[in-house]
């Protein structure tokens, strides 16, 4: 009875063990970094570099763009009232792009319709370069970072022929192990590339909506400033 109970035991252990060694392996984040090689440390600085800009870009246009609902129309009852002063202290207080740009163009005010609408076009620019400032660094990196990760793999590839050179010994796993750990620069290059192109279009978006409502506010204004001048002329 004893020597039949034996045989069972080692059965069990031999499945146990088995079973063990059929569990696939787990790779965690930081190993699959790990085995990228040096590719990944410009790679990485690319990562945090456009996530810096990411973030300091999105607070500055996002302040710098933001306008009172009723900004456009204070402005225009204060200048067709004649507070002048009132409506440059006004958008001088808006401490915005918007604010800056008509802060200039009221203190214009006196001077001929062309050289106010110069003024809201010269400091309207001035004030586009600087919500777009750093900007061109983010499209730079959304063009290097993929090329970077192609270079880790090309150079992984490049290794792997030399050692099989070296070694006369074509094995697939020798291949597939240096293929995924090389290919590992790839998608990392390629992750990094999409978050900074993405950035870089809804930051450019941003900015873009906020040329429009300068255009338009632009237009009112000058409109309110000629009203004066062609209203006596049809009383005439």
């Amino acid at each position: 009875m004893l020597l039949l109970q034996v045989p069972a035991i080692d059965t069990t252990a031999a499945s146990m063990t088995a079973s063990a060694a059929a569990q696939p392996q787990t790779l965690q984040l930081f190993d699959l970094v790990a085995k990228g090689g040096w590719v990944m440390v410009p790679i990485a600085f690319l990562f945090f570099a456009a996530l810096y800009l990411m973030f300091e870009r999105y607070f500055v246009i996002r302040s710098q763009t933001k306008a009172d609902a009723n900004f456009i129309d204070n402005i225009r009852d204060m200048v067709a009232q004649g507070n002048i002063k009132s409506a440059e202290s006004f958008a001088k207080n808006q401490r915005t792009a918007m604010g800056r740009v008509f802060e200039k163009a009221i203190g214009r005010i006196g001077s001929p319709i062309r050289e106010i609408e110069s003024t809201i076009e010269t400091v309207g620019q001035i004030e586009l370069s600087r919500l777009e400032r750093n900007m061109g660094y983010l499209g730079i990196i959304a063009g290097i970072a993929p090329m970077m990760g192609f270079i880790g793999t090309i150079s992984g590839i490049i290794r792997i022929f030399y050692d099989i050179s070296l070694t006369d010994n074509i094995s697939v796993g020798i291949i597939a192990g240096g293929l995924y750990e090389k290919m590992i620069t790839s998608g990392a290059g390629l992750i990094v590339g999409v978050i900074a192109y993405t950035c870089y279009h809804l930051l450019n978006m941003m900015i873009e909506r906020f040329t429009l409502a300068l255009e338009v506010n632009a237009f009112e204004f000058i409109e309110v400033l000629q009203k004066p001048t062609t209203e006596p002329a049809r009383m005439r």
